[in-house]
């Protein structure tokens, strides 16, 4: 017979019965209800077979009277080993330090690492850090959560437009942008509008200065607007009055954008086939407790859900992890030229809108030149667009 399932998690024992036709015995054992396996007839009085743990006591009341010796011979699984393992108190004692030893270790920040940002902001963002607690040797516990890290340094350092904190195990990290600040014009300080690219006038709304073109005129980047000088010395007053410039200036501009579609191309599906793994994880330690092993899956796509251990209401540093393997399928689709083009053409739109911002419209598109190499639409198109193309400039008053 083949071994009993989980029967070395509750423990079996090999037993020797010594007697005439020894196999008798085990039929009587097997009629109380007692599973054997792995029987052996060693000699015509010796047969060897395996029982649980659990049936020792009844083997022993059925033995009695029956004249046959039972010899208990070898004694296997988890009850044994932990009877075993409960006897080396040194290796107890050492496991248990270095359990509390990991725990201890995983919870003080080792390292914090900032990158994205010049050299002087990095600085003033470890010096805030430091405020806050955050740096080598601090124990975990006693900061701020990541999120409201992240908001307290975009708020004390304002040369910081956004920064990521997030914390992988005993490590900080830190990935900031850099506010690039744009110097406005300051309201009411005497300025111009300038062209800020090149275009044909549309249409043109002045609330302060004097036009200095008109509908259907073609301007360059840098071309006075709007002036902002009202009068000159030379006029009979010899008056000249500085103001600050103001209107809408819109214009038709054009861009020439480049795109390319492949005519090939793979979508990604779950099947719904998946499996589950769980460990414990401690810092960057993980035990795993449930699932061996990998799936047989070509192609698979991984979700992971961490969960604190609290204990009451405190969160302790060990964490159950689930991972959800789940077989995934590439699906390889194919497009026509036609479809490549329409798409390309949305795309290169959609990409252009996104640069110019919400306020520009864009008006026609037009391919200039349309080829296809090596499964790829590949398109140049002038798009057409209307902005406005106003730009303040501060005038020099000492001229």
């Amino acid at each position: 017979m083949k071994p009993i399932q989980g029967s070395f998690i509750t423990g079996y024992v090999s037993i020797l019965i010594k007697g005439e036709q020894p196999e008798l015995f085990f039929q009587i054992c097997s009629k109380h209800g007692i599973t054997i396996w792995d029987m052996k007839k060693h000699a015509p009085d010796l047969c060897e077979g395996k029982i649980k743990l659990t049936d020792i006591k009844l083997v022993k009341k059925i033995r009695r009277g029956t004249g046959y010796k039972v010899s208990f011979i070898q004694k296997k699984g988890y009850p044994f080993l932990f009877k075993r393992f409960m006897r080396k108190r040194p290796l107890i004692i050492g496991l248990l330090l270095g359990f509390f030893l990991v725990i201890f270790l995983s919870n003080i920040i080792w390292d914090v690492k900032i990158t994205g940002v010049p050299k002087d902001i990095e600085e003033k963002i470890s010096k805030q850090l430091n405020q806050y607690g955050v740096h080598p040797g601090a124990w975990i516990f006693s900061l701020e959560s990541p999120n409201l890290i992240q908001q307290q340094l975009v708020k004390d350092v304002p040369e910081l437009l956004w920064v990521g904190v997030d914390q992988k195990g005993t490590t900080f990290y830190l990935e900031g942008v850099e506010k690039i600040i744009v110097k406005e014009v300051p309201a009411g300080e005497p300025r111009n509008l300038v062209a800020k690219k090149n275009g044909v006038i549309k249409d043109l709304y002045v609330s302060k200065g004097i036009p200095r073109v008109k509908v259907n005129d073609y301007v360059e980047k840098g071309d006075l607007l709007v002036s902002g000088v009202i009068g000159n010395e030379t006029d009979e007053e010899g008056t000249m009055e500085l103001i600050a410039a103001d209107g809408l200036i819109t214009a038709n501009t054009w861009y020439e954008v480049s795109v390319t579609i492949p005519l090939n191309y793979y979508d990604e599906q779950v099947t719904g086939n998946n499996e589950k793994k769980y460990f414990l994880k401690v810092g960057d330690f993980q035990l795993p407790v449930w699932g061996f092993g990998t799936p047989d899956y070509s192609d698979i796509h991984r979700e992971s859900t961490e969960t604190p251990v609290r204990i009451f209401k405190w969160e302790s540093p060990i964490k159950v992890v689930e991972n959800v393997l789940s077989e995934k399928k590439s699906n390889r689709r194919e497009r026509t030229r036609e479809e490549a083009v329409k798409i390309g053409i949305e795309q290169a739109k959609a990409d252009l809108q996104l640069e110019l911002g919400p306020e520009a419209e864009i008006m026609t598109e037009k391919i200039l030149h349309e080829t296809m190499d090596h499964g790829k639409v590949k398109l140049n198109l002038y798009i057409t667009v209307e902005e406005n193309i106003g730009d303040a400039q501060l005038l020099n008053q000492g001229d």
